[in-house]
């Protein structure tokens, strides 16, 4: 019987919970099902840590959602095939103009994205090659700030202090 060569196994359907999750069903022996909810794979991103000669920070003042209108690293999703060095410079030049350099890992931090999505960025420091800081596509603004400055996206400024960038 079907049911029997089941038991035990996952069974997957995206149709009742919409985008962002699928449905689970957990089949017990004797053809009983379990529904789970299963959250999507987390969401690999990138993040520039620039400094000026000043020892500032690059931020852009984000034009989308989430954290529209707070300032932050420049950054966003890696795309499929990208490296985190190829994402890292493609985004930094649609969002800021500029030619970076990608050095070290400085960090990984999760943060919660819509429909129960995580998203995993990876910072890295960087250095500007070339051009000057322009906001681009995804950015309402762009400048270099200190602490203080300007409205963050939360916990910006203590990840970088516990990263020992501040």
């Amino acid at each position: 019987m079907w049911v029997g060569a089941l038991a035990g196994r996952r069974v997957r359907s995206r149709s009742q919970l919409g985008s962002g999750t699928s449905s689970t069903h957990l089949v017990a022996p004797g053809g009983r099902t379990h529904n789970a909810r299963v959250l999507e794979p987390p969401i690999p991103c990138v993040g520039a840590v620039i400094r000026d000669a000043q020892g500032r920070f690059l931020l852009v003042q984000r034009a989308n959602e989430p954290g529209r209108g707070l300032w932050s690293l420049p950054g966003g999703r890696v795309e499929p095939g990208e490296t985190d060095a190829e994402a890292l410079r493609r985004e930094v030049a649609e969002e800021v103009g500029l030619q970076i350099r990608v050095g070290n890992l400085a960090g990984e931090v999760h943060r919660p994205g819509p429909a129960g999505t995580i998203f995993v960025i990876r910072d890295y420091v960087c250095t500007v090659t070339g051009g000057q800081p322009t906001p681009g596509t995804d950015a309402l603004d762009a400048r270099f700030a200190q602490p203080g400055d300007v409205p963050v996206t939360p916990g910006l400024w203590e990840t970088l202090a516990a990263w020992n960038l501040l």
